[in-house]
């Protein structure tokens, strides 16, 4: 197998606005579903919020500076909407486009190549007042500031994303209770996930009408849904009912114009689907020009008719999300997740390339489109230590065989056509807050130092050979800082 990227293939790195930016309260930002769900005593370990987070918003320029010396070829972003648009309608604040434009421009006199995310969970919380994914009026509002987003950087940037990770938005978000807003009902779940559907399809033909030009994509967090046992067809039953809801239900409506067959007899005790209106999957249909995967463990199911409630003091379930009020899994009364076979990173997810590998597969096969790798990455407890280094051994080790999972499913006819890694650096994760590190840069969360890991010198040699860097690669200590 070899271990060469196509010519063509893009390699980089990801984050997302509410993760790293701070400045919750500057430049005419107004309020998200995350301000107000992190500032909720109990929602989020240790009480972390992102109102400074890496501080982002002040330390911008040196950041880009550092994706440069990384030699990044493209760098995946998202903007907040409550800073471009404080209330989520009406007025836009100039000041909070100025600084998205001013990462854009930097980044391609730098020679890096934008990759924009409209949506990374920030709803403005008054949109969520009025009613947030589950009004149609949402789906409005995000139309009119995707086009205003267009028309100011659509010049610079080509290649967009509408939504990351809706399975996040809709199912742990209204559906869990375990993220932002904070809803914990089963119709909430999909309904908001069908309203997210719903935008994406409206938000892209208005893109594409304005400039027909650009690459409008939409990123899933996958889910690997293995059965327990193979030879058992209720096992199999709950494998296809998690996939259908985890995976099939984001990107069939774009490619067939239909949501999974299994998913309406499965989910028929909870609703009758009627928030789905007529016209709106073929509104969807064909709506879409690429696929993004957000990949980072593999999951077993099994059929268990006595299975247990979680309760919200599991950190995290098996099925690798904090736990919530709720399952956010809809019609699973009877689906029991496994725990993850092998070993497991910090985040008690299971490292397992081969997954991957199948589900690009999967997804090349059910799609036909081209794919990105938008996220992909691992948390380890990390320290800087005397010398100045983080031997982050454990993140370099991932990182290959998941590349190596990658090129071997480009080298089987899966259409990838680039990689980025998650995360530039640690960030605020989420529910976890700070509790958690993905970065290839450490960062202090006092002085806001960052640090490169050996995982940044690697992934350098990675991206300047286009080669998979072997595990050990030269090392400045002390390590670069910035």
């Amino acid at each position: 197998m070899t271990i060469r990227f196509p010519e063509n293939f893009v390699l980089g790195a990801a984050t997302a606005s509410y993760q790293i930016e701070g400045g919750a309260t500057e430049g005419g930002r107004g309020v998200s579903i995350w301000d107000t769900f992190s500032h909720t005593p109990g929602k989020v370990v240790g009480g972390d919020t992102g109102d400074v987070a890496c501080d982002h918003f002040h330390r911008w320029e040196t950041d880009i500076d550092m994706m440069a010396d990384l030699g990044l070829q493209a760098y995946r972003f998202s903007i907040a909407w409550p800073r471009v648009q404080p209330t989520g309608a009406g007025a836009f604040n100039e000041e909070g486009i100025a600084f998205y434009k001013g990462i854009v421009a930097r980044l391609k006199d730098k020679g890096i190549a934008p990759m924009v995310t409209l949506y990374h969970w920030d709803l403005p919380q008054e949109l969520e007042d009025q009613g947030g994914w589950l009004s149609r009026d949402t789906v409005d509002a995000f139309v009119s500031y995707a086009v205003r987003m267009v028309e100011e950087l659509g010049a610079d940037v080509e290649f967009w994303t509408t939504f990351n990770e809706p399975w996040v938005s809709s199912f742990v978000g209204y559906g869990a209770g375990a993220h932002a807003p904070g809803h914990a009902d089963d119709v909430e779940a999909l309904i908001a996930a069908h309203h997210l559907n719903l935008a994406h399809a409206r938000a892209y033909r208005a893109m594409k009408a304005l400039r027909p030009e650009l690459k409008v994509g939409l990123v899933n967090n996958c889910h690997t849904p293995r059965p327990w046992d193979p030879s058992n067809p209720r096992d199999r039953w709950a494998a296809a009912h998690i996939d259908a809801l985890a995976n099939t239900m984001f990107h069939e409506p774009f490619v067939a114009g239909t949501y999974p067959a299994v998913l309406k007899p499965n989910t028929a005790h909870l609703t009758d689907w009627s928030f789905v209106h007529d016209g709106d999957l073929e509104e969807m249909h064909g709506a879409v020009d690429w696929f993004g995967v957000n990949y980072y463990a593999s999951h077993l199911v099994r059929h268990n008719p006595h299975k247990g409630k979680a309760t919200s003091d599991v950190a995290t379930l098996a099925d690798g999300h904090k736990a919530g009020a709720n399952s956010p899994w809809p019609g699973d009364e009877e689906i029991e997740f496994m725990p993850p076979l092998g070993e497991q990173t910090a985040m008690g997810w299971n490292i397992d390339p081969d997954a991957l590998h199948a589900h690009l597969l999967k997804i090349h096969r059910e799609t036909g489109k081209p794919i990105y790798i938008t996220e992909n990455g691992s948390a380890w407890d990390d320290a800087v230590d005397a010398e100045g280094r983080v031997r982050d051994d454990a993140r370099i080790a991932y990182f290959r065989s998941h590349l190596a999972a990658v090129l071997a499913a480009v080298g089987e006819g899966a259409d990838v056509r680039g990689y980025m890694a998650w995360s530039l650096m640690d960030n605020f994760e989420w529910a976890q807050g700070y509790a958690k590190r993905f970065g290839m840069v450490h960062v202090d969360y006092d002085s806001l130092v960052r640090t490169w890991k050996d995982s940044a010198y690697w992934y350098r040699e990675t991206l300047r050979t286009r080669e998979i860097a072997p595990a050990s690669v030269e090392i400045e200590t002390p390590a670069r800082t910035y």
